[in-house]
């Protein structure tokens, strides 16, 4: 399958959701559009994957080229190709289905809890993980739920963690897909860093990416298995 990869920064690729992908033979083709690469015809792809960035979704103004992308990711999602999108990638879900995408009242900062919901402790993808693990979190923004999607995903902080509409189009505000060297990368972003340093104080930053290199033997198995479990989701209901 060929999978047309969102991009909204070079240090914020599929990573390990990437390296899943490629081991069962899937193709990917990334467009990083805050680049201004310009977006292909999404029916060329059998999916999406959609990843991070520092911009908010509704910053049209500032990233003129999100409107093309919401576009095209509603047209997807809505004819039924399969979607998965993390941290602005969901928010980018959200946004293109008619959910509303706003700064939350504090960014969410740290290795913490995320835990599934009812739902999505009955989800065939969502359910792959356990009842409660360790995700990165490092976003500001949040959303509500677009109509008909499914919660599968909160935290202490934010009840909206991440949702599925359909059978295929899953997104989750968490990060498990991230090692060491990426959360590095990631640390020399000025938004990010001053997220970390507003929520972690002094020494935060450090701290965060300690939390990263204890958590990601976790972290990115369950990287893995996620994006497994989605990847069967979608030959389950014949899109491969």
């Amino acid at each position: 399958m060929n999978i047309l990869v969102l991009q909204h920064i070079d240090c914020e690729p599929p990573a390990a959701y990437g390296t899943a992908l490629a081991a069962r033979g899937h193709v990917l083709f990334p467009v990083e559009v805050d680049e201004g690469e310009s977006l292909p015809d999404w029916r060329d792809f059998g999916a999406i994957i959609a990843m991070g960035g520092p911009m908010g979704v509704y910053e049209d103004a500032a990233y003129p080229w999100l409107v093309a992308e919401k576009q095209l990711i509603g047209d997807a999602v809505r004819a039924g190709l399969p979607y998965f999108g993390a941290c602005l990638g969901v928010q980018l879900l959200a946004a293109a289905l008619g959910g509303r995408v706003y700064a939350g009242e504090t960014p969410e900062v740290g290795l913490l809890d995320v835990m599934l919901t009812e739902a999505g402790l009955r989800d065939p993808v969502a359910s792959i993980l356990p009842p409660t693990f360790k995700a990165l979190q490092w976003h500001g923004d949040t959303f509500d739920l677009p109509e008909g999607a499914v919660s599968l995903f909160s935290s202490p902080a934010y009840a909206n963690q991440g949702f599925r509409f359909g059978e295929v189009a899953y997104g989750v505000q968490f990060h498990l897909e991230v090692d060491q060297r990426l959360a590095d990368e990631w640390a020399q972003i000025p938004a990010y860093k001053t997220a970390a340093e507003t929520v972690l104080g002094p020494g935060g930053l450090d701290q965060l990416l300690a939390g990263v290199l204890e958590h990601s033997e976790r972290m990115l198995p369950h990287a893995h298995v996620l994006i497994d479990a989605w990847l069967d989701q979608i030959l389950e209901h014949g899109h491969v």
